[in-house]
Order: structure tokens, then C-alpha cells, then sequence
């Protein structure tokens, strides 16, 4: 019969019904194994419950029937996985047409991977956790834990993290103000209205011209480096990891900007070469201490990380439409009579078209032929449209960074615990008593068939259990009186 072939399964209170066959078509998977066995299996209902989502599974069940997988656009992206998983089935075979969409939730995942390492707006970390990045998570459950051991954590945090504390703010203030009036400092020596003439050096027999700083520069270098060397010494001491500490490029570059004042001083002769005053610039780079700092920062850092693909092929583009246009105009110039020709090599053509293609134009070199001005123009549009390819890419990546940035910030920052919910296992027992079930409807619809005894239809079945008593089923025409015995419900006719 067609009944015998329908299956009847309840997802999330929702009854979906189809046939046996159907659930066969994707073997080794959860439906196509159902059996009345199974804990979830009702047989008073004749039907299967499973507590899952019953929006996805009207797409399970079509992917059964079809055997095309679509993503419904109105639940999200782990939650569909979550399910395909339940139900043994594979989320590569999203269709197509669906799977654009499908995948954004693994970008979004990946960004969301991004910005817990950036520690932007997450919840203060408990005991616990402090004590088992330190590694201190063994001498902390035995209660053993040293003086210096619950203040390394605390002075880290004061320098390194700076919105952990009020006094944290406070210090992170502090390596702001001197990054600020180190960089400025560093570019005012400079100015020739705040230098003055060398003392050291004698004037009378040379036509050198030698000035210096103002004193006062000098004085503001050694404040600023003096506490930029007291905190990268006592980050050093208190990081909880110190290979990962040494191997931060931003801590790279606060020892070697450190180090080369001090080699500055120590290097103090009349005249210092320009090799050692070149690399002095590396000073510059504190700027990017500030990252620690700021979140917005951060972000910009990481929407170039993000982006390093596009950011590559731009180069690879600028690179290739660079040295084809340089060697067009270079000919194209040439090939004409031409006196004021600006492109004596190709190696100029370069530098005419690195400016050319990115839109800059100092105008120091300039086509003169019609030629030379059709290649020109090519340059001009190429770069324009090379450079504007990838920006969109940049932005996105930039703006779902800050969007999510902003929506973490939001959030509460502490979620309440939902406990995992062990799944119902099927009992021995209550699989004899679905049995003794079936016996009795069975033995219910035999009863009119049986011959009476001693003019009363009785159909005696002892059945001993621990919440099914025994049951007598009986024809009657009259009242009756109860008689038992242990375990047993006897009904005996009264005679009148």
C-alpha cells in the first residue's frame, strides 16, 4: 500500500511527510538510516521528531527530492552549516545560483577572526585566563602563586593595554605625548631658523658651512628617549611571551629607533656621516606605535592586510603599463625630428610614466611629438582606470572592518550560558512497552472473535510491568465486581 511507503517526520513542531524512497536517493546520511528503533521514533504518532531548525530542513528535504541544495536567505550562514551537519549532508553542494550569498558568512567570520586578535572591545579577561597566558595556570589552581607573579600581569596591562584601566589611560597618554613631541621635534631641528652655527669647528681656513639644533632639541631628545627606553624595558620584562614580543614589528621598530640614539651620542664627532644620520629617520617610524592606541588605526592596518591581493596586482599592472609606455614614448619621440627631445633613454621613459600613470604630472618631462602625444594619452587613461580597479575592493574591506568594529562595540559584553542539552536515548524498557502496545491493539481487534467462557468473553493478558499492569478485555451485560491479584485486574460478571 502507498501508506506503507510515506514517512512521516515532525522537525521543530512542524510535520513534513514523504516516502521512504525519497530519503534513500543520498545514502549514508541521517534520514536515509531511519529505522523504529531510534529514540526520536514516536509509534503511538508513527512519526520521527527531530528538534532542529524546520526552515532549513524544507531545503534538506527538497535536496532529498531534487537533488539541488539552495540556501534559504532567511537564516544565517553558520546555522545552515550547523544543520547540513546534523544531517550528514555536505555544504559544498550549495548550488550556484545560492552560493555568492552562502559564502559571505565566511568572510564574515574570517574579519570576525581578525578583530578578536586586535583585542578592540572585548570583555576584560578573568583571573583565570590572565594566569594561563602567563603560564602561570598550574601555581594559580594551587593557590601558589608568587608576588611577582600577580603583578606582571597588572604592570603589562598598564603598559600595553591601554583602555584596561583608568591608570592605564593615563600612561597611554603619556607614550602619546612624548611620540608626538618626539616626531615634531625631530622635524623643527631641521628648519634652518632654529639652527645655529657650530661651535667645534674652525671657520677661519674653510668655506663649509656647519649648523646645529638649538640645545633645546637636544634636551627634549634625551627626555623623550629616556622614558620610550623605560617602557620598552619594562614591556619586555612583564610580556607574557617574549620570542612573540621580540618578533612584533612594532617592537622592532621602537628598539631600533631607540638604539640608533643612543648610538647617536655615542658617535658624537664633528662631523657625523650621512650614512648615520640617514638612518636616524627610522625615529619617524614611532608613528606607528600609535596603533597600540587607536582601534581606527588598527583597522587601516588590517584593511592592507585584507587587501594585499588587489594591492599586488595593482602593482603588477602598474609595473607592466610602466615599462610598456616608457619604451612606446621613448620611440615614438624618436622617431620624429625632434631637438628638444626630453626622453634620451628608456630609463627616463620610466620616470615620465610612473608620473603619467599615477595621475601626478610634475610636467619636468613632456611629449613634443604627435606621436609621443597619442602615447601620452594612452598612459594617462591606462593608469587612470588601473589605478580605480582595485580601490572599490579597498573600501569594502575597509568599511565591513569599521561596520563590525561598531557593531562589537554594541554589544554586550557579556552573553548568557545556555547549557548543552543531552539528546534522549532509547530505553530497553521503553521498547517493551511499545511492544506490549502493539499485543494489545492487536489482541483489542481479536477480542470479538474469541469463544466465551462460562458466558463471559475473556481474553487474559498478564502483563507484568513496571507501569503497564495486566489487562483483562471482556464482553459484559451487566455489572461486575473487581477481583485482583497481584499484578493482575480480573473483571468477574455478577449473575443476577
Amino acid at each position: 500500500m502507498d501508506g506503507e511507503n510515506r514517512i512521516i517526520l515532525n522537525v521543530g513542531g512542524i510535520r513534513f511527510e514523504t516516502y521512504k524512497a525519497t530519503l534513500k536517493k543520498i545514502p549514508a546520511t541521517r534520514l536515509s538510516r531511519l529505522t523504529e528503533a531510534l529514540a526520536n521514533y514516536d509509534p503511538i504518532l508513527n512519526e520521527y521528531f527531530f528538534d532542529r531548525h524546520p526552515g532549513v530542513f524544507a531545503q534538506i528535504l527538497n535536496y532529498y527530492r531534487t537533488g539541488k541544495l539552495h540556501y534559504p536567505t532567511n537564516v544565517c550562514g553558520p546555522l545552515f552549516e550547523e544543520e547540513l551537519e546534523f544531517w550528514g549532508l555536505d555544504s559544498n553542494q550549495v548550488e550556484p545560483c545560492c552560493w555568492s550569498t552562502y559564502s559571505i558568512h565566511r568572510d564574515t567570520q574570517a574579519t570576525l577572526a581578525i578583530l578578536d586578535k586586535l583585542d578592540i572591545d572585548t570583555e576584560k579577561p578573568s583571573d583565570e585566563d590572565i594566569a594561563r597566558r602567563f603560564g602561570y595556570e598550574e601555581a594559580y589552581l594551587t593557590g601558589t602563586l608568587t608576588r611577582w607573579q600577580r603583578f606582571k600581569p597588572k604592570i603589562w596591562s598598564l603598559f600595553d593595554e591601554p583602555y584596561s584601566s583608568s591608570y592605564a589611560k593615563v600612561i597611554s597618554g603619556i607614550s602619546v605625548f612624548f611620540i608626538c613631541v618626539s616626531v615634531v621635534s625631530f622635524c623643527l631641528k631641521t628648519h634652518p631658523g632654529l639652527r645655529v652655527r657650530c661651535q667645534s669647528i674652525d671657520f677661519t681656513n674653510t668655506t663649509q658651512k656647519c649648523t646645529e639644533p638649538l640645545p633645546l632639541f637636544f634636551a627634549v631628545e634625551h627626555l623623550c628617549n629616556a622614558w620610550f627606553t623605560l617602557e620598552l624595558t619594562v614591556r619586555f620584562l612583564v610580556s607574557p611571551n617574549t620570542l612573540e614580543f621580540m618578533k612584533s614589528p612594532v617592537n622592532i621598530i621602537d628598539f631600533v629607533a631607540t638604539l640608533s640614539f643612543y648610538v647617536d651620542i655615542g658617535v658624537n664627532i664633528e662631523e657625523k656621516p650621512d650614512l648615520l644620520e640617514f638612518f636616524s629617520i627610522i625615529r619617524i617610524l614611532r608613528l606607528f606605535k600609535l596603533t597600540r592606541h587607536s582601534p581606527g588605526l588598527k583597522i587601516l592596518v588590517h584593511t592592507f592586510k585584507a587587501s594585499a591581493k588587489e594591492l599586488t596586482l595593482l602593482v603588477f599592472f602598474l609595473v607592466l603599463g610602466i615599462v610598456i609606455f616608457a619604451c612606446l614614448v621613448y620611440y615614438a619621440e624618436k622617431s620624429q625630428d625632434n631637438p628638444n627631445n626630453s626622453f634620451k633613454s628608456i630609463p627616463e621613459g620610466l620616470w615620465w610614466a610612473i608620473v603619467t600613470m599615477t595621475t601626478v604630472g610634475y610636467g619636468d618631462m613632456a611629449p613634443k611629438t604627435y606621436a609621443g602625444m597619442f602615447v601620452g594619452a594612452l598612459c594617462a587613461l591606462a593608469g587612470v582606470l588601473t589605478i580605480a580597479l582595485p580601490v572599490p575592493v579597498i573600501v569594502s574591506n575597509f568599511s565591513m572592518f569599521y561596520s563590525h568594529t561598531q557593531a562589537r562595540s554594541k554589544l554586550p559584553k557579556k552573553r548568557r550560558r545556555v547549557l548543552p542539552v543531552e539528546q534522549p536515548r532509547r530505553k530497553k524498557v521503553e521498547v517493551l512497552t511499545n511492544r506490549r502496545m502493539n499485543a494489545i491493539k492487536q489482541a483489542a481487534g481479536a477480542a470479538s472473535k474469541m469463544s466465551p467462557l462460562n458466558n463471559v468473553n475473556v481474553i487474559g493478558l498478564a502483563l507484568h510491568g513496571p507501569s503497564i499492569p495486566s489487562i483483562a478485555v471482556l464482553h459484559h451485560n451487566g455489572p461486575y465486581n473487581l477481583q485482583t491479584t497481584p499484578g493482575t485486574y480480573i473483571y468477574k460478571h455478577i449473575s443476577t
